[in-house]
């Protein structure tokens, strides 16, 4: 019964919080009503039994990729009443994408509602007593150990790449030189002034 209650409620605010994350006019509001989604989301996977998910859910997408959102529309100056004039013209395209949508959705619904599929073989040989995130770990460092490592690789030269486009080097900005500082001594960066009355700093 109380499952039954959680799942109702969870899946009704995080339904809620979808349709507000469209309809906010104020992009900040978006971005905070999709945070609650995300925070739902992670419950309805507790109630799965799915814990694993619902840590990435929240460390993730709602302490990453939501407070980057976040952060991003804040700090930067966009004018989204521009943005929201030019949105007319693709309205035909959203509206047969969203009929798309609408129509893998019922299929999803009709093919749920037929029978799940039930795989002959497991994915990973463990026993029921094995929680799902040491299952899980089980297969990503055994039967997909190289995978693994590879995407990691990717990311890792994908950070690489990231940090060399940062600090390139610039012409229109002072470098910053330790060694000048460091050899710098007192006397020579404080000046005492005795400035007559009514007179101004001469530097």
């Amino acid at each position: 019964m109380i499952q039954a209650f959680a799942f109702y409620l969870f899946a009704a605010i995080v339904i809620a919080s979808g349709v507000m994350t469209i309809a906010s006019r104020n992009p900040v509001h978006s971005v905070l009503w999709l945070i609650l989604a995300f925070f739902n989301a992670a419950g309805l996977m507790l109630i799965l039994g799915a814990e694993f998910i619902a840590m990435l859910l929240v460390i993730v997408y709602v302490g990453a990729v939501a407070v980057l959102f976040l952060f991003v529309v804040m700090m930067l100056d966009v004018d989204f009443a521009e943005l929201r004039a030019g949105v007319a013209r693709y309205w035909p395209l959203g509206f047969i994408l969203a009929l798309i949508l609408l129509a893998e959705i019922v299929f999803a619904v009709a093919a749920w509602s037929a029978g799940g599929i039930r795989p002959g073989v497991s994915a990973a040989p463990v026993d029921g007593a094995m929680p799902n995130i040491q299952a899980l770990g089980t297969v990503l460092y055994t039967r997909y150990l190289y995978i693994f490592e590879g995407a990691g690789l990717v990311l890792l030269v994908a950070m690489i790449g990231a940090i060399v486009l940062t600090h390139r080097v610039r012409s229109d900005v002072r470098p910053q030189r330790v060694s000048d500082q460091v050899r710098r001594r007192p006397e020579d960066a404080v000046v005492n002034m005795q400035p007559g009355v009514g007179e101004g700093m001469k530097l």
